[in-house]
C-alpha cells in the first residue's frame, strides 16, 4: 500500500476558497504579525456541558494549554454556561469546571459537540433546548471574537443563528442535517471563515485548534505544539474570502 505524505501534499479544496494542507505552513497566516503578548494573551474559553464528547473538549484544550506551557501568549480555561459545575462527558468522564462563564472576556470560544444521536439525552440537543448557551453565544458575538465549532458543536452555533448560510463543516453523520438547515457545508477537515472556524468530526478539533494557533500566533507556535503532542495535522483547511485578515 502506498504511503501518503500528508505534510507535503495539498488536498483538493471543496467548493470556492483557498485550500491549505493542514500539515503545511500557510503563508497568509505566517505573514500576519502576532497581535498577542504576555501582557495581552489570546484568551480561549472551551465550553463544557453534560454529554460533551471527551475528545471534542480535551483535544482543543490540550492544544491551547500546551501552547501556554511552552511560553506562547495564550490563556485557556474551561467554562460552563452558568455557575461553576461538575459535568459528565459522553463516556462518563466527570469534569469539575471551577469558574463562571464571562463570554465577552474571550477572544476565542470553542464549542464542542456530543450526543447528536441522543435526542432525549445529555448533549448538544439538551443544550439547544435549554437555550442558555445559545443566548450567551449570541450576546458574546462581536467582530473581535472567533467562534470555533468542533464536530456537532457546529450544530449549536447554527441553532444560535451564528452560521446561517456561511461555509462550515461538521461530523460526517451530521452534515445532511446541517445542509437541510441551510448551511453551506464543505467536505473538508477545517473551514476558516474569519470569525467562524469549524472542524469536522471529533479528532479534527485538534487540527482546528492548531490551525487557529498558527493563524493567530504564527507557524512556530503550531509547530511547537505539534512536536509536544507528537501529532501530525492532516486533511485540508479551507480559507474563504472572509478569512483574510486585515
Amino acid at each position: 500500500m502506498a504511503s501518503i505524505n500528508r505534510r507535503g501534499a495539498l488536498a483538493a479544496a471543496a467548493g470556492a476558497g483557498a485550500g491549505v494542507a493542514l500539515g503545511s505552513t500557510d503563508a497568509a497566516a505566517q505573514d500576519t504579525a502576532p497581535r498577542w503578548s504576555a501582557e495581552r494573551p489570546l484568551r480561549v474559553h472551551v465550553l463544557a456541558f453534560d454529554g460533551v464528547e471527551e475528545l471534542d473538549l480535551f483535544g482543543p484544550l490540550e492544544v491551547f494549554a500546551g501552547a501556554k506551557a511552552m511560553g506562547h501568549p495564550v490563556s485557556v480555561r474551561l467554562v460552563t454556561s452558568g455557575r461553576p459545575a461538575r459535568i459528565t462527558c459522553t463516556f462518563g468522564t466527570d469534569v469539575v469546571v471551577p469558574g463562571a462563564w464571562e463570554p465577552r472576556t474571550a477572544d476565542v470560544i470553542v464549542v464542542p459537540g456530543g450526543g447528536f444521536r441522543r435526542r432525549n439525552g445529555a448533549g448538544v440537543w439538551a443544550e439547544i433546548d435549554k437555550g442558555v448557551v445559545l443566548r450567551e453565544l449570541r450576546r458574546a458575538a462581536r467582530p473581535s471574537l472567533t467562534l470555533v465549532g468542533v464536530c456537532t458543536g457546529v450544530i449549536v452555533l447554527h441553532s444560535a443563528g451564528l452560521i446561517g448560510d456561511r461555509p462550515c463543516t461538521t461530523h460526517q453523520g451530521a452534515k445532511p442535517y446541517l445542509r437541510e438547515a441551510g448551511a453551506d457545508v464543505r467536505n473538508v477537515r477545517v473551514v476558516d471563515d474569519g470569525d467562524l472556524v469549524c472542524a469536522g468530526g471529533v479528532s479534527s478539533g485538534i487540527d482546528a485548534a492548531l490551525w487557529l494557533l498558527e493563524r493567530e500566533l504564527g507557524a512556530q507556535a503550531a509547530t511547537d505544539v505539534e512536536y509536544l503532542l507528537e501529532f501530525e495535522r492532516r486533511g485540508t483547511a479551507l480559507r474563504t474570502g472572509s478569512s483574510a485578515r486585515s
